[in-house]
């Protein structure tokens, strides 16, 4: 019997290897994105250049989504209404400058059905600051 994650990624019309299950159980069990590095950590004996491939096709099929942070790439989950052709990530991501976390606040969007002579591609929404559970620490 195939498991939920391997249906998953057929869904996405992606094969499910041992290392794109491992990368998208991990992912799948995350509050915050992860950076390349941060994923490579939580896999002893993985080589660097099969996760990053993983998390390239998850990229394409539309399974994660990447947050440009810097110079750091980080990567999360997308909602199950993105594809190939359709990424919807239109929210915002928000960085801790206390806990060093990138999560996604979808209750912060951009408007998908905007009413325009122009196509949007793409919009990266970033911000920083200091998240709830911080706030409350300083408190």
């Amino acid at each position: 019997m195939k498991t939920d994650i391997e249906n998953k990624l057929i869904d996405k019309n992606t094969k499910p290897t041992s290392m794109r299950i491992l990368v998208y159980d991990l992912l799948s069990s995350q509050e915050a994105a992860l950076s390349l590095s941060e994923i490579e950590n939580h896999f002893e004996n993985a080589d660097r250049t099969t996760i990053y491939r993983t998390l390239k096709t998850f990229e394409e099929k539309g399974i994660v989504h990447s947050i440009q942070e810097n110079t750091t790439t980080k990567y999360k989950l997308c909602d199950d209404g993105c594809d190939e052709s359709t990424h919807k990530d239109w929210h915002l991501h928000f960085y801790c400058k206390i806990c060093k976390q990138t999560t996604c606040k979808e209750d912060i969007s951009f408007p998908e059905n905007l009413q325009t002579n122009f196509r949007i591609d793409e919009i990266r929404l970033f911000a920083k600051g200091i998240c709830e559970s911080c706030l409350e620490s300083l408190q």
